[in-house]
């Protein structure tokens, strides 16, 4: 394989390659060849995205099933499937709240808009009891970067290379994906970006001290940065800092005034055994970003949330969207949050996170191309490698388990070209959980 085609399948772009179109060719079902080549017809086509995998019919629970039947665990989900695809309790609120109120057009409020913020505040610690309401993640990001420049008036942003937080031109600015950024130069000025503190491999292996020296280093030479974003658990390959290494950026940030935005909208409510992932660290942002999951898999929700003494803009417009204060946005939010609290979901995360552990780390002791599990709640990455000891990356042999445990019924994302990631919705039942992993027992002996 050539640095090109590599760079190509870094994020898992697995449309262009032999083994996708080795895929395209089981699908023997007349009408899925029929609406997948209609989908290739009128969808523009992009990287991770069109041309599709398959045509979904039915989601229920931690289940997708296409149109001819075949079921999929997804461990996937895009990362909006906390309670569950079809949550029963979520519909039934959402289609009383589409009989009285479906929309609340700007100028307006409603109860349910106003009940959602409060939630919000009433989970977050201190003063963090301000909150946009926005229909996605980017605009998300977006907000939290115009409320970053208002505050500190400084306009510099600092960001880790290979960060996610958003598609939009905003976001990809601050974000450090190539495949998000070629051909879109050039983009709003003012980011410094710097490697992650990535402890399996890269600039900074077993050693987030250097990574913070680098921040400090830049922090000290740049007197207009306003902002440090980050997302506090890296989502695509699961990439988890230390405590001290939290605590030492909030110690930075303070003392340089910089707001630290956290960009918890893929991995907040529940994902990794508490609500917010921050809470693992003892820290707090001084903006944090929520979306995808927000709205339960149905309806799309975003926010932001911050500190009160921000609330000195009312002159200007932050994040002036047309289904701010959704009604419906805000009913899914609420019942998505009452559901995990009324079902114990982050206890049993937890619980879960201790047998996906063991199981994996069997899988690992088993199979000497897995070179390194890592995760937390129900978060998990397998990084595969061609040498233990070398850790070149398995790219090759990451798309191959792709397509055998989708045979198998199995559906993952695979980042950073050589790493399985396992999101699976929490409300996943133990035999699901144990079905998926022999999935993955039964590929890797195979592979």
């Amino acid at each position: 394989m050539n640095s090109i085609d590599t760079y190509k399948k870094t994020e898992g772009d697995i449309n262009l390659t032999p083994a996708r179109t080795a895929w395209n060719e089981t699908m023997n079902d007349e009408e899925t060849k029929h609406l997948l080549e209609k989908d290739a017809r009128y969808f523009l086509h992009q990287s991770m995205s069109t041309p599709c995998l398959d045509v979904l019919e039915t989601a229920a629970g931690s289940s997708i099933k296409n149109n001819s039947g075949k079921s999929y665990l997804d461990f996937h989900g895009n990362n909006v499937h906390q309670i569950g695809y079809a949550n029963p309790f979520l519909i039934e609120n959402l289609i009383e709240q589409m009989k009285a109120l479906p929309f609340s057009p700007r100028r307006f409020t409603n109860k349910p808009a106003i009940d959602f913020a409060e939630k919000l505040a009433s989970l977050c610690p201190s003063d963090l009891n301000r909150i946009l309401l926005t229909p996605n993640g980017s605009s998300a990001v977006g907000i939290a970067l115009k409320l970053a420049r208002a505050v500190t008036k400084k306009f510099k942003v600092v960001s880790f290379w290979d960060s996610f937080h958003g598609a939009s031109l905003d976001a990809i600015s601050v974000g450090g994906e190539s495949v998000f950024r070629d051909y879109m130069g050039p983009m709003p000025t003012g980011v410094e970006r710097i490697p992650p503190p990535v402890t399996y491999r890269g600039i900074f292996e077993n050693n987030e001290n250097k990574c913070l020296e680098y921040l400090e280093y830049v922090f000290s030479k740049e007197n207009d940065i306003g902002a440090f974003i980050a997302e506090t658990i890296r989502n695509t390959d699961v990439q988890l800092p230390s405590q001290n290494f939290w605590k030492q950026v909030r110690k930075l940030c303070t003392q340089y005034g910089v707001l630290l935005i956290l960009d918890e909208i893929p991995i907040a409510l529940g994902r990794t055994g508490k609500m917010f992932a921050f809470e693992h660290y003892g820290i707090e942002p001084d903006i944090l970003c929520l979306g995808k999951g927000l709205g339960g898999g149905i309806f799309p929700q975003a926010a932001i949330v911050t500190r009160d003494e921000y609330n000195v803009f009312s002159d200007i417009s932050l994040g002036h969207y047309t289904h701010e204060k959704s009604p419906l946005g805000a009913v899914a939010g609420l019942s998505t949050i009452a559901f995990i609290e009324k079902e114990n979901l982050l206890k049993k995360v937890v619980d879960d996170a201790v047998y996906m552990e063991k199981s994996l780390m069997d899988l690992k002791d088993k199979y000497t191309i897995i070179g390194d599990i890592r995760g937390i709640g129900l978060l998990w990455a397998i990084e595969l490698v061609k040498d233990q000891q070398t850790k070149e990356k398995a790219v090759d042999e990451a798309e191959q388990m792709l397509y055998l445990c989708l045979k198998k019924g199995l559906s993952f994302k695979v980042s950073s070209g050589n790493v399985l990631q396992l999101s699976p919705a929490l409300t996943i039942r133990r035999e699901e959980l144990e079905s998926a992993l022999n999935i993955l027992d039964e590929s890797f002996s195979v592979l």
